[in-house]
């Protein structure tokens, strides 16, 4: 008898053993669930905010609210006499397709040396309700300075490969 009630108990044992076990590994599947399902929305978080559309100067007046708003991208030349630097923030007007288009930079990086009057400008920011551009980078394009200017010398570069070749 003590040996029947001794066998039911290792049995219980075992059977008790098993559902630590299962109960472990559930919990363990339910953290790798969690952990999966965060990791899928911080990316898709990560996707909406990291998308920036190009628009020119002229289409964004022809843009809805809905995409007004949205993060994008603009380019155009800035425009002369039109940087004026004030506490904290760099205005200045890009035109563009005959348009013109005021922008605010506040952003905590310095302009690129390159960003003078005339020069080729994007902008990446949004568009605010009062029609200013509120740009956060600035990149600007790299200037002519190494382009032959039109009409210009260019004896340097045309001499040496018209002479003969003493070979």
């Amino acid at each position: 008898m003590v040996e029947s009630s001794l066998k039911s108990q290792s049995f219980s044992f075992v059977g008790l053993g098993r559902k630590n076990k299962m109960k472990k590994q559930a919990k363990f599947g339910i953290g790798i669930g969690i952990i999966v399902v965060a990791l899928g929305f911080l990316a898709w978080l990560g996707y909406g905010e990291s998308k920036t559309y190009y628009h020119t100067i002229a289409e964004l007046q022809t843009l809805n609210s809905s995409t007004r708003s949205q993060r994008m991208r603009v380019g155009g030349t800035v425009a002369v006499g039109s940087i004026r630097r004030i506490a904290g923030r760099v205005d200045f007007v890009l035109e563009g397709e005959g348009k013109a288009l005021p922008v605010s930079y506040g952003g905590s990086d310095p302009l690129p040396d390159t960003f003078v009057d005339k020069s080729q400008a994007l902008v990446e920011g949004h568009l605010g309700s009062d029609g200013r551009f509120v740009a956060e980078h600035v990149q600007a394009k790299c200037a002519s300075k190494y382009e032959a200017a039109p009409g210009g010398d260019t004896k340097g570069a045309a001499a040496s490969s018209t002479q003969p070749s003493s070979m």
